[in-house]
């Protein structure tokens, strides 16, 4: 037999694992989100800016033209001094609320993670815990609020504790999808090498899988953004959601207005985060 028609019936017998391997292992480009708000250049910053200022000088002469009262419908300036004034005043709120997301959102986090971990490698406990998971994914977590108050007190743990039954189902399912995602031809040849489960699981699957837990805990974290700040409206004495429910009652709207931009300077920092952490950790799958 000649050396090339042996050479042929090497490459016929022997597999690619590339043909078999998905194109992708789940860039982290949060799709429409991250890709639609990439800032290039001077005129890009400039066109964003001149926007808002045109938004919100045409809100401003409309409600001054049409004489809308503050209690119907703010004027810009009338939020923007309700903020300054009252910051003194809100502030204590903001950083009991920002207490409230930190704590249970790495509490619920952490288990969710964990959860994602042990189920990928155990099967069985998986078609055993997902019924649990999914009753918490279908339920609002804030009709749950008032159930927890009632057998732990009016205090700032039951808002903590719903706080991470809102972000770790998140977490969880996002981090399971990374993980089973992770190409099989690279586990096969990492088990051909003698690699063990907790190697193929450190230097192959959480690698592949890190794209999807960042969006996970992204999604995690505005989960738990909207929670706190409900928790906060139902039976809390304190916090954001508190001086929302305050302010409505009272027609207080300027001040209405000037708690929901706090309340988005939270979200929006959380977006930003999580984003900076995909680029840095995750943007080598590109």
């Amino acid at each position: 037999m000649s050396t090339d028609v042996y050479e042929k019936q090497l490459e016929e017998e022997i597999p690619e694992f590339e043909e078999h391997a998905p194109e992708k292992h789940g860039d982290f480009d949060i799709s429409a989100t991250v890709s639609a708000v990439k800032i290039h250049g001077w005129k890009q910053v400039s066109g964003i800016l001149a926007v808002a200022i045109v938004i919100l000088s045409g809100w401003e002469l409309l409600v001054r033209f049409f004489q809308v009262p503050e209690f119907v419908f703010p004027a810009p300036s009338a939020i923007f001094q309700a903020l300054v004034t009252s910051f003194p005043n809100n502030y204590p709120h903001f950083l009991i609320t920002l207490s409230e997301l930190i704590s249970g959102y790495v509490v619920g986090a952490s288990i969710g993670l964990l959860l994602a971990a042990v189920l990928t490698q155990i099967p069985y406990l998986e078609k055993i815990i997902t019924p649990y998971i999914l009753l918490l994914i279908t339920t609002p977590t804030l009709a749950l609020v008032p159930l927890i108050m009632l057998k732990l007190g009016f205090n700032i743990w039951p808002r903590i504790i719903a706080v991470s039954l809102a972000s770790g189902p998140m977490v969880m399912i996002n981090s399971v999808t990374g993980f089973r995602r992770t190409d099989l031809a690279k586990i096969a040849l990492a088990k051909s090498y003698g690699a063990s489960t907790f190697q193929i699981f450190k230097m192959i699957r959480f690698p592949l899988a890190l794209p999807m837990i960042i969006v996970g805990l992204l999604v995690g974290g505005i989960f738990g953004l909207i929670t706190a700040v409900g928790s906060d409206m139902v039976g809390g004495k304190m916090g954001l959601g508190n001086k929302l429910a305050y302010y409505s009652s009272l027609a207080r709207m300027a001040n209405f207005f000037a708690i929901i931009i706090m309340v988005s300077t939270i979200g929006i920092s959380i977006w930003i985060l999580f984003s900076r952490v995909g680029k840095k950790w995750a943007s080598w799958q590109e």
